[in-house]
């Protein structure tokens, strides 16, 4: 492999939105100009939270893969693929558990705070090695660049380690990631929450439409201080001037100093902020259309990419296999099929 690749994704759990799309989505456009890359459909790790809904994560599947396209991510250059079609994935994740601590994962600052947002204090298993299977997906096609935001580095970070012993204890097969982090690690709900998110109600889809942008930005926080229009104001800690930063082509500081100085209120601030963002999701909502309009161009590319990302499994799995000296029959004409 001569050209980097790069692997990313998004767990099958819904539509995507503006914080995704600031986080890695927008990253990935850029990056598959110049990288080998792939982007996972991950719907075995939906299923660590949404198991009791299978018929859900199928209808997102395909949501996710307009949103792909929609934000666009060119088929003709990415890899789009569907992870639980790639059962190479799932065979790595058993062998990488052998040497990976239940300890090691209570720990991780990711699960741990997902566990803690789930509201429960019981862990289903899967849940709980949620790291050693994104370590499969993201070594099975030996993937150098991983674009995530800052929640996520302590999974890339154990994905080096599992790499690293995996390596030294059998022979040098696997890869080393890196992470990328995005310009926009992490966006700010219209709540004022720290994240955008989908099951806290404060995500604005890439989908949306101009009504639908118009109400979420109306119920947008702002800055509790001000309470007219003239009232010196603190964009710093305000979402709404968090969006004109993310989206806003130009003018975003003078908007910042307007607040300041009291010159500019708190409504026509998110006006402003529905014209930036509704530059964004129009051409978006345009591809689309297109795509949604034919729904067979959209599975056949599917399964193109998922073709592709499966023989590029089989090759690393004869490899780990080989590492490991579980390669019985190799070479024998009487082999296993």
């Amino acid at each position: 492999m001569n050209q980097e690749r790069v692997l990313t994704g998004d767990r099958v759990t819904g539509k995507l939105h503006l914080g995704h799309y600031a986080g890695t989505l927008k990253n990935r456009v850029e990056l598959q100009h110049r990288y080998d890359t792939f982007i996972m459909l991950a719907d075995v790790q939906a299923l660590t939270t949404h198991f009791h809904q299978p018929g859900l994560i199928r209808t997102h599947l395909r949501e996710i893969a307009l949103d792909y396209l929609a934000a666009g991510i060119d088929p003709g250059r990415a890899t789009i693929f569907i992870q639980s079609m790639i059962p190479e994935i799932a065979e790595l994740t058993q062998f990488y558990s052998m040497f990976v601590t239940v300890n090691s994962l209570r720990h991780n600052p990711t699960i741990k705070a997902e566990a803690q947002s789930g509201g429960g204090d019981e862990m289903y298993y899967g849940f709980l090695g949620y790291p050693v299977s994104q370590a499969a997906d993201i070594t099975f096609c030996k993937a150098t660049i991983i674009p995530v935001g800052e929640d996520q580095l302590p999974l890339i970070e154990l994905t080096r380690k599992i790499v690293r012993r995996f390596n030294e204890l059998y022979r040098p097969v696997l890869t080393l990631p890196r992470a990328l982090v995005g310009d926009t690690p992490r966006l700010v709900g219209t709540d004022g929450s720290a994240k955008m998110s989908k099951s806290l109600g404060n995500a604005i889809l890439l989908d949306s439409s101009r009504e639908e942008l118009e109400l979420k930005m109306r119920k947008a926080v702002t800055d509790p201080s001000r309470v007219r229009k003239g009232d010196p104001g603190h964009p710093d800690i305000c979402p709404v001037y968090a969006y004109h930063r993310c989206f806003r082509v130009e003018g975003a500081e003078e908007i910042g100093e307007a607040c300041r100085k009291g010159v500019i209120g708190c409504a026509e601030c998110k006006r402003r902020a529905v014209e930036a963002i509704s530059r964004l999701l129009e051409p978006m909502a345009e591809r689309r259309a297109y795509y949604a309009a034919r729904p067979g161009d959209v599975d056949d590319l599917l399964i193109s990419g998922t073709t592709r990302a499966r023989a590029i499994a089989r090759e690393t799995m004869l490899e780990v296999r080989e590492a490991m000296g579980l390669d019985y029959f190799s070479g024998s004409s009487r082999g296993i099929s």
